[in-house]
């Protein structure tokens, strides 16, 4: 009995190993595979924040692949796949990898990205892929110096020796070179990984923050003028999917002015992916509020109706929250006054990331975002041509109460929402 006890319990103990070393293998011939098939040229994507994440690191990760793979599509096929807290990106027979490269600039989660080369982990090997790689600016600079990373630990040499030997190398074939370890010209990346060595140049600034989708989903104010697209930029970098909404006043605004709109919607979409602006008809309610309202309280009772239309077109889209381009103090509508009683229609949470902002830095955003000349061209929206000549900047809840009691809001609100 006590023979038949151990023969079950060795097989017991066997099933145990190989069960254990299943992922090993399934990793390891996974990574076999995809060098089998790697491409020499590829890309190099650093995440960003997504490696400080906890247990839903992988979900993160998953996000930014699929936004990754959706945004080069139409530059061709490419093997994407994540390792080491980094993204590789390989082009396919007939890919476009410099459009590529360019659209991955806007992708947010990743920090930096670079055009590299891969190759065997041996530093002659290596030597061979800098020559060949970077050879034509090797020759059209003058000093150099080389920097090695080794994420996998067992390649036999240290980062310092890795580098030394490379230079040196590299200073034999190339001689007019000068060795520079504070400024030189160029300098030369190796990357010792899992899956191979990689050479590449500096690396380009990658958008940053964390994947869409990641943040949930929210409504955006989107008005045509400066702060706005950059408000909805923002939100987006943290993760936010964007529904955006204008209001327009026909015929006060022109559809220059919407189409304005579309166009930064437009530019908005290489950061944020697609967008479909949703347009609000508001010109019989300005017109009511404009004709039942003291001249002061024109302004905020407009604002406490675009909230209100807002937050019902974002509970059909399932947004969590609205966003505005509000700047405390750079308009008299914007104050906190104004703002508390303009929120006090809602119940949906109103994000406003410019809300502490200098003008000056909302400008500079919307410039680098490539927003700020669309936004200048002269096409007023709605908010601009009701802007009465002396809002009040403290308005009471009070007295706003008392004048929307004079307007029928649920109807003016329907009429909105049913004839777009």
């Amino acid at each position: 009995m006590a023979m038949v006890a151990h023969k079950k319990s060795s097989k017991t103990a066997s099933h145990a190993t190989i069960q254990k070393l299943q992922p090993l293998v399934k990793k390891y011939f996974f990574l076999y595979a995809i060098i089998l098939t790697m491409s020499n040229d590829i890309i190099l994507l650093k995440q960003g924040e997504i490696i400080l994440k906890g247990q839903n690191r992988r979900e993160f990760e998953k996000r930014l692949l699929e936004n990754i793979k959706r945004r080069i599509s139409p530059f061709g096929k490419f093997k994407v796949y994540a390792m080491q807290s980094a993204v590789y990106i390989e082009p396919q027979d007939g890919s476009d990898i410099d459009e590529a490269f360019e659209a991955l600039k806007t992708v947010f989660g990743a920090v930096s990205l670079t055009r590299a080369a891969a190759c065997e982990k041996n530093k002659d090997a290596i030597v061979r892929e800098a020559e060949a790689y970077l050879g034509e600016t090797l020759k059209s600079v003058s000093s150099f110096k080389v920097e090695s990373k080794r994420a996998d630990k067992s390649f036999p040499m240290s980062s310092i020796e890795l580098s030394q030997y490379v230079g040196g190398a590299l200073h034999a074939i190339f001689p007019h070179l000068t060795p520079d370890m504070h400024s030189p010209e160029l300098t030369i990346f190796i990357e010792v990984r899992d899956l191979a060595a990689y050479v590449h140049g500096p690396a380009q600034r990658g958008a940053g923050g964390l994947p869409i989708g990641t943040g949930g989903k929210m409504a955006t104010l989107l008005s045509g003028g400066i702060d706005s697209p950059v408000a909805s930029y923002m939100m987006a970098k943290r993760g936010a999917s964007l529904v955006p909404i204008h209001f327009y006043s026909h015929p006060y605004t022109s559809e220059q002015a919407k189409e304005k709109v579309a166009a930064l919607a437009r530019k908005l979409s290489d950061y944020c992916g697609r967008l479909r602006v949703e347009f609000v008809p508001f010109t019989r309610i300005s017109e009511e509020i404009r004709k039942k309202s003291p001249d002061g309280y024109v302004t905020v009772i407009m604002r406490r109706f675009m909230l209100r239309i807002a937050e019902r077109i974002a509970k059909n889209h399932g947004c969590s929250a609205i966003i505005t381009g509000d700047n405390l103090g750079q308009v008299a509508s914007q104050t906190a006054e104004a703002l508390i009683a303009a929120d006090e229609c809602v119940s949906m949470p109103i994000f406003r990331p410019l809300i502490a902002f200098d003008k000056i830095d909302i400008m500079n955003k919307a410039r680098e975002i490539g927003t700020f000349d669309i936004s200048s061209l002269p096409f007023e929206d709605c908010c601009t041509v009701f802007t009465p000549k002396k809002p009040r900047t403290k308005p009471r809840l009070s007295e706003v109460l008392t004048i929307e009691a004079t307007l029928d809001i649920d109807a003016l609100i329907e009429d909105a929402l049913v004839n777009p």
